[in-house]
Order: structure tokens, then sequence, then C-alpha cells
């Protein structure tokens, strides 16, 4: 198989053909402007806009029969809606609700939030609404893969919901984790400057919001798709076994770092600590690559063009070689390869960091395939984005 690759070529072909099998993050206005995910107006004609999650559109809004109800310029068969009641707050969410939803509604993403910062404190505005952006794609993106995002407003036990918070009365610092559908996150993380000297201090690549929201909630579904189901025992064959103590994985890791030979095997060296953190690592590197790729495509760009010559991954280094989609994720997964390097060197042109400072051993691949099947299996809709 690996031969036949090379028979083909060594050039990278992107496989998505299909505009309508994207869940892009670009959009057009009713005057033809472009307009993109986090608009709440379009800068051409000045028209409000408004994002439909169930139908993954950001679209003009043009007036409806009551006061504050709205109907999709761009669908305008998709119903009557009224606005997030979060647009006028620093959060400045563009996102709809039902009419039937009535006044002061929350949409999707924000009924997610349990808790919200301090906004007497100065910084806390501008720090909510650069955690709300990215909350905003994480959401967006889980919708679109067909997994249940569900609020623990609706459902204590196997919701999901953010606490945004700081420094307690105590003097104590906020912990940024997961436990039992809880995300919390310090607020300062929303502030370059801390965020840049800890991702120093912690020796990482990499450390953005929407890294931790990809992360974190990797934790969550963790519980909610791979725990007490068939998909438990190659979990454990691929990641390791997660009965093993946290707490001691967590303090040898500290002590000791990471493996010498860490590279092989995982897709960061904090991946190495424990199998649940290696599942959150690369579920995290999934949900990237997914929607970097597939956001490029929406601008028109395509491996095909690509001037780059990369050894592509073969058949056999997919988690399960003989699954249908196997050739379509391969090709999503080297696609990827191609526009991260053109990425890097773009970054690299402009004295930045990487885009993306990541290598990915075959043993990561089959990782992510398996991360790929499960979501497959649970939404429903991880493939339409690989259809060629």
């Amino acid at each position: 198989m690996y031969q036949y690759f090379e028979q083909i070529s060594t050039r990278i072909a992107a496989p998505f053909t299909k505009p309508e099998n994207r869940h892009s993050k670009v959009w057009e206005c009713q005057c033809g402007q472009s307009i993109f995910f986090r608009n709440t107006q379009c800068l051409a004609c000045n028209a409000g806009l408004g994002y439909w999650p169930e139908g993954n559109l950001l679209s003009a809004l043009v007036a409806g029969p009551e006061v504050d109800t709205w109907s999709l310029s761009a669908r305008p068969d998709a119903g009557t809606f009224r606005r997030c009641a979060n647009l006028q707050t620093p959060a400045a969410c563009n996102w709809l609700v039902p009419h039937s939803a009535g006044e002061g509604a929350l949409c999707l993403a924000c009924n997610l939030n349990r808790t919200i910062p301090d906004l007497s404190v100065a910084e806390n505005p501008e720090r909510w609404c650069k955690v709300e952006t990215a909350k905003r794609r994480l959401v967006a993106q889980l919708v679109n893969l067909g997994l249940p995002v569900v609020s623990k407003k609706q459902d204590e036990a196997t919701g999901l919901a953010f606490d945004f918070i700081g420094i307690d009365l105590e003097g104590n610092l906020p912990t940024t984790g997961h436990a039992e559908g809880l995300i919390t996150l310090d607020i300062k993380e929303a502030d370059d400057a801390h965020r840049e000297k800890v991702r120093v201090q912690m020796r990482e690549p990499y450390r953005t919001l929407l890294g931790h929201f990809r992360h974190e909630v990797g934790h969550y579904y963790w519980d909610r798709l791979i725990a007490d189901t068939h998909w438990q025992d190659d979990f454990r064959r691929l990641f390791g076994d997660e009965t093993y103590s946290y707490a001691d994985a967590l303090e040898r890791h500290y002590q000791e770092g990471a493996p010498a030979d860490w590279q092989q095997g995982y897709v960061s060296a904090y991946a190495t600590m424990h199998p649940w953190e290696d599942w959150a690592e690369t579920w995290a590197h999934y949900l990237h690559m997914m929607d970097a790729v597939d956001t490029a495509l929406g601008f028109g760009m395509s491996a095909r063009e690509m001037d780059l010559d990369y050894l592509p991954f073969p058949l056999e280094t997919l988690y399960n070689p003989q699954h249908p989609s196997g050739p379509a994720f391969l090709s999503f997964v080297n696609a990827w390869i191609e526009l991260a390097g053109m990425l890097n060197e773009l970054s690299r042109a402009m004295g930045q960091p990487d885009f993306y400072p990541f290598v990915l051993p075959p043993a990561v691949i089959a990782k992510l395939h398996f991360i790929h099947l499960v979501i497959q299996e649970k939404g429903g809709r991880a493939d339409e984005v690989l259809q060629a």
C-alpha cells in the first residue's frame, strides 16, 4: 500500500471539493460583502448579522413580524429568531435563538455559562469578550460535528458548563481544568502577556484560549463517549490504561518531565503525562486540524495548488485501515501536513513563531483516526467534512 501511494505521486491532494459539505467560517451578506463568524454587523451595508448554529449560517437579518424578532435574508424559510441576550453585553454575542425562546433568552453557547467574570474589574469586560469569542467557535464546531451540547442547566449530571473566574476572596488562584462536565478557566488567560508568560514557564509551544477549550472539552467527551463503552478497550490499547493514578502521573510528570523519545508516540510532551491527557491533547489537535483545513478551503485554498512535496502517510498508519472512510481521512491528514507547512513558512516570513509547532508521528495519526471514528459514530457528521 505504501508503494501504491508512491506510484500515484508524493504530491498530496486535498479531498474537499463540495462547498456544501464544508462548515465554513466565511459567508456572504445580502449586499455581497464577505462576512465572518464573529461579525455582528456588515461593514459595507450596516445590516445586522446573526449566526444560526443549527444551520451553521451567518446571515443578514430582516425585521420580523414582532419587535426584536428577525428572519434570515439568506434563509427566509428558517423561521423567526431573536438575538442572544448577550449581544449588548461585553460578550458581544451574535448568535440567534428561536423566537419561541422568548425575550431575554441566551443562545446555546451563552447558556453554558455558570459563572462569568466580575465585570466591575476594569480588565474583565475585554477579557470576557475574548473568552466568549473563542468559546463560540468551539461550540459551533461541536454542533457541526453532530456532538451533543447540553447545558448543566438542562442536565446537571451529564451536561456541560463553564466557570470564568479570577482570584477568590481568600486570594486563591483558580485552576484551569475540567471536572464532571464543568470547565473552569482563569480569566487572566485572556491577557496575552500573562498567557505568553505562562507558556514560556511551562515550556509549551502553543497556548491559546481556543486551545484550552478544545483540550478541556476533550476530557468532557471522554466521559461521554469512551467511558464504559465498546471503545474503552481500544482506547487503552492506543492511549494507555486510564485507571493509573492521575495524581501519581502528575507528580511524576512535573518531577521527571516527558520521556526522551516522546515525539515518537505523542502529539505533545504534556500528552505523555497520563492517558486522559493524551486523549485530550490529541482531541484538541483533531479539532484544530478540522477547523483550520475547513476554513482554508472556505477561502479557496487547496493542497492541490501547493508546490510542496511531502511523503504521505500510508493507509496502514490509521487506527482502522479497512474502514470505508479511511482513504478520505488519510487524505485530510496529508492535506493538513501541506497546509501547516505552508502556514509555518508564512509565519517565519513575518518573524513570527510557527503557525503549527508540532510534528505528527504515525502513532498520533492512528489516535486521530480513532477520535474521528468515535465522533462520527456519536454525531454522524464528521465524515461530511471528508467527502469528496
